[in-house]
């Protein structure tokens, strides 16, 4: 019998200090750290499974490969798969789910608090020597505003969007769900229960915070019209995706004063390069940039890599488990 061949595309996507479960089956284990377009079916060519994250697996690809039963994700997100091939083909596709509920909503506490209190601001104010030449023993460049008792505006009602407004009424945050947009049009009527409609949520809340999938419907989601509906003090926290929201016109809004201050985790293309206006405005105090790391506390990463590993050897077992496909 020709045991399983096990090969996982991008290794270097979870850190070294994540450790894999072994697999119970006997199997062939091949691991690259990175892998080109150009490169995938060769590396592919006999494997029986796939770990992947970022690498796309399109038609083309995956119909040179006969010998593929199972694709299995270590993210959540699988946009870079053709389900709709692997369907048609019998081959099955895992993701995993669930393992970033505390890392993700500390991040984007994280990034709230650092904005709010203009956290930055003040460090590039020592680092250029302001409060040295100030000489009191403080010195106030920049408000600072507590969080407690504000409002915030949760956009995705999913395991991220709740975790994330538990921490927020712990901190003593008032907090409101944004109905989908394209159901808020006709206002209160068309909102399910414990819902507000979209556009009434950008008008009360003082900060934002994005965890919607990106799709179709929520593609700038977030763009000029909606930025000019928020309170001018607003924050706005995207630690889901970057399609979520326009970016130029978020620059333009920081710039103007339309919005306090915005704290963005994930970007339209990744790695963000010089032509991304965030990245080419990153000096301003009032706008926080992470390199795509809201989910990646090592408690979390964890989680996820056993996860991952466990999806495939429930496959091997027979059963069906986290499975999209």
């Amino acid at each position: 019998m020709t045991v399983p061949v096990v090969v996982f595309l991008d290794r270097a996507t979870i850190p070294t200090q994540i450790k894999l479960a072994t697999l119970s089956f006997e199997h062939q284990w091949i691991e690259y750290d990175y892998t080109t377009p150009d490169e995938v079916f060769e590396r592919l060519e006999n494997a029986d499974i796939v770990i992947v994250n970022k690498v796309v697996l399109n038609a083309d690809v995956l119909a040179k490969l006969p010998n593929l039963r199972l694709i299995a994700v270590s993210a959540t997100g699988y946009n870079n798969i053709d389900t709709e091939f692997c369907q048609r083909a019998g081959i099955a596709v895992t993701n995993v789910q669930g393992y970033a509920t505390q890392s993700v909503p500390e991040h984007v506490i994280a990034m709230l608090f650092t904005l709010r209190r203009n956290l930055v601001g003040y460090h590039q104010d020592i680092a250029a020597g302001e409060w040295q030449r100030n000489k009191q023993f403080c010195f106030f460049t920049h408000s600072i505003g507590d969080i407690a008792g504000t409002t915030l505006g949760i956009i995705g009602s999913g395991a991220l969007g709740q975790a994330t407004a538990a921490l927020a009424k712990a901190l003593g945050m008032k907090v409101l769900f944004a109905e989908r947009k394209s159901s808020s049009q006709k206002g209160m009527m068309d909102c399910r229960e414990g819902y507000l409609p979209f556009e009434l949520v950008l008008q009360l809340s003082d900060a934002i915070t994005l965890h919607c999938p990106l799709n179709d419907q929520t593609e700038n989601l977030i763009s000029a019209a909606e930025l000019k509906k928020m309170k001018s003090n607003a924050i706005l926290i995207n630690a889901g995706r970057g399609g979520l929201v326009d970016e130029q016109a978020l620059v333009d809004a920081l710039k103007s004063g339309l919005i306090a201050g915005a704290g963005v985790d994930v970007f339209t293309k990744e790695p963000a390069d010089e032509d991304n206006p965030l990245l080419a405005n990153m000096d301003m105090p009032n706008l926080l940039l992470t390199p795509h790391v809201a989910w990646g506390s090592d408690s979390s990463i964890q989680k996820l890599a056993d996860i991952l590993m466990d999806n495939i050897a429930a496959f091997e077992c027979g059963e069906q488990q986290n499975r999209v496909v």
